[in-house]
């Protein structure tokens, strides 16, 4: 039963009794060495064969044991649920528990969908929608996102300025504050305003209503910041990746969650927010490292 458990957690797919099959990586057949331990020395036999699937037809047949749609429209159906029950009838602390728990129920069946088709972006986008309405009903002082295009521009002409962004900032604020300092404008002086209204008309102001640079359409400030300025290092997509889930939700990413503990737990040791930055933009840099091997 443990074995089976193990198995299962893993998302095998099911042959027949006994015969388990995943795709082939490193991270699953070290799994599967483990789970064949075990079975031998509980008496039994356990064998773990690698093959490749020649066939077109056959490749689709062990697809299908992978498909995760009934799992999402389920969750596709409690998503909705959530929303037409009204938002307002629903208390911030309950509603958050609600949203939160989708969520982890998302990213489990996501982790297991090694095969995505449709039914992963039609839920992750409709949880981005629900995640959305959140904000909007309960934090109205997260910047609403407009619907424009991004243009370009040089980087040259943004040298030696003032960025602003709200106070204590979050991911989305902490990780464009670090991009623009390494890659847009080195010199960048950072002030920290309570409200929009504060942001000196000569700052260039970011994540926030109105601001120069804010969310555009599904992107985040960072992701905005990445286009505005033609930054197309896969690294820091990948940062930006992790950025949207943490900031809105969205495809799940596994350094999430690590990312997230670090940076709840520096907001709690540092309360001055440029040592905040300064703190965090050495977690962006190791990210960076760790993504590219480039780090300049």
């Amino acid at each position: 039963m443990r074995v089976w458990r193990a198995l299962k957690s893993l998302g095998c797919g099911v042959l027949r009794d006994g015969v388990y099959l995943l795709p082939y990586r490193p991270e699953f057949s070290s799994m599967l060495q483990l789970q064949a331990k075990e079975v031998i020395e509980g008496g039994g036999s356990a064998h773990i064969l690698t093959f490749n699937s020649e066939h077109q037809e056959q490749q689709q047949t062990f697809e299908k044991l992978f498909d995760r749609s009934t799992d999402y429209a389920q969750l596709l159906d409690s998503i909705r649920q959530t929303i037409e029950l009204n938002l307002m009838s629903y208390e911030l602390a309950n509603l958050q528990k609600k949203v939160h728990r989708l969520r982890k129920d998302f990213e489990v069946i996501a982790l297991q969908d090694f095969f995505p088709n449709a039914a992963r972006e039609q839920t992750a986008t409709a949880l981005e929608d629900l995640e959305q309405l959140l904000l909007e009903r309960f934090s109205s002082n997260e910047p609403q996102a407009t619907h424009r295009r991004i243009k370009r521009l040089q980087r040259s002409d943004y040298q030696h300025r003032i960025w602003a962004t709200r106070q204590r900032p979050w991911i989305d604020r902490l990780a464009s504050a670090w991009l623009i300092r390494r890659f847009i404008d080195p010199y960048a002086h950072f002030i920290w305003i309570s409200t929009p209204e504060d942001c000196p008309e000569v700052a260039l102001g970011f994540d926030f209503d109105d601001a120069t640079f804010t969310h555009v359409g599904s992107k985040v400030t960072f992701e905005v910041l990445l286009d505005s300025f033609g930054l197309t290092d896969p690294s820091l997509k990948r940062i930006g990746a992790l950025v949207h889930y943490l900031d809105v939700g969205g495809i799940p990413v596994p350094e999430a969650v690590g990312l997230e503990t670090l940076i709840n737990g520096m907001q709690q040791c540092w309360v001055n927010d440029d040592e905040l930055l300064e703190k965090t933009e050495k977690i962006f840099d190791a990210f960076y490292q760790a993504f590219s091997g480039n780090m300049t």
